[in-house]
């Protein structure tokens, strides 16, 4: 059960939000001192210092990371998980590269994937590039294997995989051709998301759930990122973290998506950040104000789910 809200402050994205602080009152854990070297990813020697941090902090929280460039924050807090859980993610990419850095945005959830107690990670809503036949080939589709990972976009085109097999997966319908792999989604734009989701629950191998949401899985109306915007509307966000709660034991949940403005430290970091954030990032143009009020908006909404 859900029974505290704290901020992880990277970035003073969430401690700006006035309403929802005065109302949750959560803990705040003071990372801005780190943030320069936390940000797209982590050295192993930075993200023992944030571990060393936050560690002691309880496990049946709501979690604040702030930005989306913190959503590898997720799988430290994970490590303090020793039960068999399953994990739900909420997010536009699927963040399941192989390449380096491990302890990065873009590829923790492969970094979860290597502890053994993690049962299974089902990713809700990845629609962007990183499923496209190029980017596709540096995600862990090994992983598919078994059933283990399961991925549900919210819309994608078919995926074609030139010379490489891909694992059957109850996810996914698989096309084999002579030199490629066709891979065609389960959206869940053509599906009834209530009857659907509630399925996914019903397989889940573990009723013990950890849940991460990174709000550039949402439309830009309600999210204003970082990132480019995603696909889902909020209402269709709540619903399926409703579900979450009947059915299932929440032991921890964390939301990322809160926008920055970027700072990093060192001159490799600026040249990844600035190379890896999209020019269409939904927070583009807009006035801090408004950015903060439809961030703040989408937080409540989720906290009012979850909490009440």
């Amino acid at each position: 059960m859900l029974t505290s809200v704290r901020v992880l402050n990277f970035d003073d994205s969430v401690v700006r939000q006035n309403k929802l602080i005065e109302r949750f009152k959560p803990s705040i854990t003071d990372l801005t001192d780190i943030a320069g070297r936390c940000r797209l990813y982590s050295s192993e020697k930075t993200a023992r210092e944030v571990s060393a941090r936050i560690d002691r902090s309880p496990k049946d929280s709501i979690t604040f990371l702030g930005s989306g460039d913190f959503h590898h924050i997720t799988s430290l807090i994970l490590d303090n998980f020793n039960e068999d859980i399953s994990v739900i993610s909420f997010d536009d990419h699927p963040d399941w590269d192989i390449l380096p850095p491990e302890i990065c945005c873009g590829s923790w959830v492969t970094r979860v994937l290597n502890r053994k107690n993690i049962k299974k990670v089902i990713l809700v809503g990845p629609s962007s590039g990183d499923i496209s036949p190029t980017l596709f080939r540096m995600g862990n589709y090994d992983s598919l294997k078994d059933d283990r990972l399961e991925i549900y976009p919210y819309q994608h085109k078919p995926t074609k995989v030139f010379f490489k097999k891909i694992p059957e997966n109850i996810s996914i319908d698989v096309k084999r051709g002579f030199f490629y792999d066709e891979i065609h989604w389960q959206e869940l734009k053509t599906k009834n998301i209530a009857e659907f989701f509630l399925h996914i629950l019903h397989r889940l191998p573990t009723k013990k759930v950890y849940v991460t949401i990174d709000k550039d899985c949402l439309k830009a109306p309600y999210s204003l990122t970082n990132w480019a915007a995603g696909h889902l509307d909020l209402e269709e966000l709540l619903l399926m973290l409703k579900f979450i709660k009947e059915n299932t034991e929440i032991v921890g949940l964390d939301i990322t998506g809160d926008h920055s403005p970027v700072k990093t430290e060192g001159f490799i970091r600026t040249v990844i950040t600035a190379i890896n954030h999209p020019r269409d990032m939904s927070a583009k143009g807009k006035t801090r104000s408004l950015i903060d009020s439809v961030n703040e908006a989408a937080n409540i909404s989720i906290l009012e789910r979850l909490i009440h």
